[in-house]
């Protein structure tokens, strides 16, 4: 009897197609796998204030020439009585660090007529920003600083030279803040707080709004310098901070 045996040889692409069926297979099991072990992330938010009283106070003052003949009689006006004031400011145990030059202009001076523009001479500005470490020294330097030949003074601001140590402190509330309502949340969720996610902040100090320059003709020269209050107040740093958990 004859052995008629036929043999089918399988094509090429067949264990190909079987591989690429299986693991898709497992592919698509893992991603489900993985959507099913994501975890539920919260954010939640807390805010840190802290008051302080302001420790220096800045200020401004300077001269203005008004109209001379040449720009070398406006310079020479100007360093002259300038230097007369830095001179006097220092004085009074003011750092030479601490003063530093806020303002400068030398300008032509000019009238308009109906002919146009006539030529008047030029006219010099210097202003000097000064901080004041001692608070009851500022009625003190402003008035120095007038005596001395200063014709305009003013912006005086009282703000907090080095902030980040309370901005550290407030940052702590606000944190200590978050954190609570995070547990709070979770215990509402029937859940437990797991890894910490992310973390921002924001918020700061934007000290105070100085008060403006002022005019002072007359009050230089042993004119004398008002007896004014300058109540310092206190300033605000504000920090919020929000922090995102996992979920247990």
């Amino acid at each position: 009897m004859d052995d008629h045996r036929i043999f089918l040889r399988p094509p090429l692409w067949l264990p190909i197609f079987v591989a690429l069926v299986v693991g898709g297979a497992y592919i698509g099991g893992k991603v489900v796998e993985t959507r099913d072990r994501e975890k539920t992330l919260i954010s939640v938010s807390g805010e840190g204030r802290i008051f302080s009283s302001p420790d220096i106070a800045e200020l401004s003052f300077g001269v203005q020439t008004g109209r001379v003949q040449t720009a070398k009689v406006a310079m020479d006006k100007l360093r002259k009585d300038m230097d007369a004031i830095f001179q006097s400011v220092k004085g009074l145990q003011v750092e030479e660090k601490d003063i530093r030059t806020e303002h400068f202009s030398l300008n032509p001076v000019y009238d308009w007529t109906e002919q146009g523009q006539i030529f008047r001479g030029f006219e010099a500005s210097q202003s000097f920003r000064v901080k004041v470490r001692d608070l009851d020294q500022v009625d003190e330097v402003l008035t120095a600083a007038l005596d001395a030949g200063a014709n305009q003074a003013g912006n005086v601001q009282f703000t907090i030279d080095d902030p980040e140590g309370l901005r550290a402190q407030a940052r702590a509330q606000a944190i200590k803040e978050a954190e609570a309502k995070a547990n709070v949340l979770a215990e509402s969720l029937g859940k437990r707080l797991g890894k910490l996610k992310g973390f921002s902040e924001g918020g700061g100090y934007g000290g105070p709004v100085p008060m403006m320059m002022m005019r002072a003709e007359g009050m230089g020269k042993g004119g004398g310098m008002p007896d004014l209050p300058f109540p310092t107040g206190e300033e605000e740093i504000n920090v919020q901070v929000t922090l995102t958990y996992e979920l247990r």
